[in-house]
């Protein structure tokens, strides 16, 4: 007589017939994702991970273009000389000096007109998708192509502002804006608000548009005028919109080397020059690469740190509605 197999015998014998099968399929689960994106991981090794590494340590080296014995040698002894070297250069001091007040004059000018922008677009009920276009304009031109724009807007013969500013008679003479003090700093934060400002405002309009309406219609039942609510209601709840357009728009302006070269290179006498302007300086004209790259490194630490700061603020003023 044959002998039958018993319910958990046949049910056993399936699962190790179907384990191998599941185990290979969870395995090609795990792994075809990893696979997917293994491109995208070369191309930023190869891009950011290895250019940064390779700074990092020729900012240690006394890397000269000119000088082929200098080329990789690494000492101890002497791997702090460029950073040493900088403390001791009126020039890069001078430039972080420019850097810090372009960076909080533009982002805070920036932010101001972004949030009336934002503002009053929320208030708009009809063609707000039309302005909203409009506004992105600016961000479809390359920082490069705004430093030529604006460079002509600014020159001191055929310039569009001085034409006008003589055709109104404000002014008797032409004036050369990008060579005077502090015109030519001006000029440049000008170009730089106008280029950024669209993102900003984009970002705060969002905001804007997904707050809470009731808390807006409690405020107001209970008679609270407009300058209240925007200031006790709207900007507290902003904050998160404000903090992240704000790191976006600070590393973004810190890095201004495009309209700065364009427009000034960075003169004269280095008026208008930045911490990335004159470490591209260095590294062109001088081809003192490990100095370039130390002065970089420093200017990688500062907006590391300042967008750490806004980071840490960000998750402090996390709202849930």
């Amino acid at each position: 007589m044959a002998r039958s197999d018993s319910p958990s015998q046949v049910t056993a014998a399936k699962k190790s017939i179907s384990q191998p099968k599941r185990s290979s399929y969870y395995r090609w689960k795990t792994w075809f994702p990893l696979l997917l994106i293994t491109p995208a991981i070369i191309i930023i090794l190869l891009v950011v991970a290895y250019p940064m590494v390779y700074s990092v340590y020729i900012s240690f080296t006394p890397y000269n273009l000119l000088r082929p014995d200098t080329t990789l040698v690494f000492a101890v002894d002497t791997m702090f000389r460029n950073y040493a070297r900088l403390l001791e250069n009126k020039v890069f001091w001078r430039s972080v000096l420019n850097t810090v007040i372009f960076l909080a004059v533009t982002v805070n000018l920036s932010f101001l007109i972004a949030l009336a922008l934002s503002q009053l677009m929320a208030r708009v009920t009809r063609g707000q998708g039309i302005m909203r276009t409009l506004l992105m304009i600016p961000m479809m031109f390359a920082p490069v192509l705004v430093g030529f724009q604006f460079a002509w807007f600014f020159n001191a013969t055929v310039g569009l502002v001085n034409n006008a500013l003589l055709a109104l008679g404000i002014l008797q003479e032409p004036k050369a804006w990008l060579v005077d003090v502090p015109s030519g700093m001006i000029s440049i934060m000008i170009a730089s608000i106008w280029m950024n400002v669209p993102m900003l405002t984009i970002i705060l309009l969002a905001g804007t548009l997904s707050l809470p309406r009731e808390v807006f219609e409690a405020a107001e039942v209970d008679g609270a005028p407009a300058w209240q609510r925007f200031r006790h209601i709207t900007m507290p709840l902003l904050r998160p919109f404000t903090l992240i357009a704000l790191t976006v728009l600070s590393l973004d302006v810190a890095r201004a080397y495009d309209i700065v070269r364009i427009m000034t290179g960075g003169g004269p006498a280095n008026r208008t020059e930045m911490i990335w302007t004159y470490a591209g300086r260095l590294a062109e004209r001088d081809s003192q690469y490990g100095l370039a790259s130390a002065m970089s490194m420093v200017g990688v630490v500062l907006g590391v740190l300042f967008t750490l700061y806004l980071f840490r603020q960000l998750i402090k003023s996390r709202v849930v509605y």
